[in-house]
């Protein structure tokens, strides 16, 4: 297929050192060369946004001097890294990093001063990591002789509302990102741009969520009317379950939007759950691909399901450290009130819920949400419900769910599911389908997760052996 317009999203680990970036700009640069228009999009360098979280953290607490060390270290490992790309002491890359880590250190020190970490203030830190990388890719563009330009996400034109750290874009997003890189690119310039972030209304600097470099580029491919977003990755695309847990794990070569979707929301590691939204209604297809073999065509996301025959399940995922709530009572028994009370107090914190069951008696509800949240969601639901009403948590848990639009209509998949999980000994706590049939979902004991992937992914013949036999 000839290309005219590619978005080429890179992720962290493609972005940790000199060399990995100075590989990726070269995969963006070998298009480039052949004529391509592309839009590069970068996350942070591993592991910078982890640290700084803790940067944050630390300085909420009072403890400046880690703080200061943490940035000290990042500065230098930034400062190496465009050394090594080339940039001489005095160049404009070193002194924007070193200007940026002027301004991280002032904003940290404000947190220190007010011992408050809020939402916006988060934000701001958190989506330096962005803005350091970018530079660096243009640098090692640069190099190759591809002219290249490197803008925040807001100045790239993503405007969004101001849910600081789960922001989502506003419609005027679309036109401004096409204004403002259209330029660029009629120029034959490349856009460099710092993916996860965007801007607000009143210039705050705000960020898309965990994985939002995704969301970004997707954005940016729909905006510009791509013919393909590229997201490179470490690995051959979406694979059918967790490599590292199952050895025989195969690539899976077409996923449909809303497959990737279930995959993402479920745990696979693949893409922001909110990526695919933007290209749904222009069907830009989206691919991911291995970054260490470029020519292996990875998996595509398109607007269609594939189906196989006899293969009604194309992967088995899970999220890890899952906390069970559920409310039970009298009190429960059917009022619509309470369940509504329920999830007016959930949505007012803003918590993700990932599983939801009733009883068919209307005498309790279980809510499965991310343990990191279950603090919340307990002091949300007493302080939101009647007393009458009990307020449990089961903690170490796990969701597990088996994808794929082949299960619509599919007699046997739950008997073939439950069947593994059974002479796997593992227990199941609570069930889910949706009525998409797109997935089903367990909640099951957390230390169980892996027998569990393991047993599923066998008993739906998903790994290379089955496939290739």
């Amino acid at each position: 297929m000839s290309y005219s317009l590619l978005v080429m999203k890179f992720g962290g680990t493609n972005m940790g050192d000199a060399a990995a970036i100075r590989h990726s700009a070269s995969l963006a640069a070998r298009s480039i060369k052949e004529g391509i228009k592309v839009v590069v999009v970068v996350s942070a360098m591993a592991g910078v946004t982890n640290q700084l979280l803790k940067i944050a953290a630390s300085a909420e607490t009072g403890d400046i001097a880690s703080a200061n060390d943490e940035i000290a270290a990042m500065r230098t490992r930034h400062f190496t890294a465009a050394q090594e790309l080339g940039a001489a002491p005095d160049s404009d890359t070193v002194r924007e990093i070193r200007e940026m880590h002027e301004t991280l250190r002032q904003a940290v020190y404000g947190v220190y001063l007010l011992r408050e970490l809020t939402p916006r203030s988060r934000d701001l830190i958190v989506a330096f990591g962005e803005r350091l990388s970018a530079p660096l890719m243009s640098l090692a563009l640069e190099g190759m002789q591809v002219h290249a330009k490197h803008v925040s996400g807001g100045e790239a034109g993503i405007l969004t509302d101001s849910h600081f750290g789960n922001a989502k874009p506003l419609p005027q997003t679309y036109e401004r990102v096409k204004d403002r890189l259209t330029g660029f690119l009629s120029a034959g310039v490349t856009p460099v741009v710092a993916g996860f972030m965007g801007e607000t209304e009143k210039g705050a600097t705000s960020t898309l969520g965990r994985g939002g470099t995704d969301f970004t580029a997707t954005i940016i491919g729909k905006a510009l009317s791509a013919d393909e977003v590229w997201a490179w990755k470490d690995v051959d695309g979406v694979m059918s379950a967790d490599p590292r847990v199952v050895k025989d794990a195969q690539n899976i070569e077409i996923l449909s939007y809303g497959e990737v979707m279930e995959l993402a929301y479920f745990g696979a590691k693949v893409l922001h759950p909110l990526a695919v939204t933007p290209i749904k209604e222009s069907g830009i297809p989206l691919r991911l691909k291995n970054s260490t073999d470029p020519d292996f065509a990875g998996t595509l996301v398109q607007p269609e399901p594939q189906h196989i025959p006899d293969r009604p399940v194309k992967a088995v995922t899970s999220i890890k450290n899952v906390s069970l709530i559920t409310v039970t009572g009298a009190g429960v028994l059917g009022v619509p009130e309470v369940i509504a009370s329920v999830f007016t107090a959930l949505a007012r914190e803003n918590i993700t819920l990932l599983m939801v069951s009733q009883s068919s008696s209307m005498s309790n509800v279980s809510l499965a949400v991310p343990g990191s949240d279950a603090g919340r969601t307990l002091q949300a639901l007493r302080s939101g419900l009647s007393s009458e009403l009990n307020v449990e948590e089961q903690n170490d848990v796990a969701v597990l769910a088996i994808v794929g639009s082949g299960m619509r209509g599919q007699r046997g998949v739950s008997a073939k599911l439950f069947a593994s999980l059974a002479s796997s000994g593992v227990n199941v706590l609570m069930i889910s389908q949706g009525g998409s049939e797109l997935n089903i979902s367990v909640a099951i004991e957390g230390g169980q997760v892996d027998t569990a992937t393991l047993a599923v992914h066998q008993a739906f013949g998903l790994g290379r052996a089955a496939v290739s036999g």
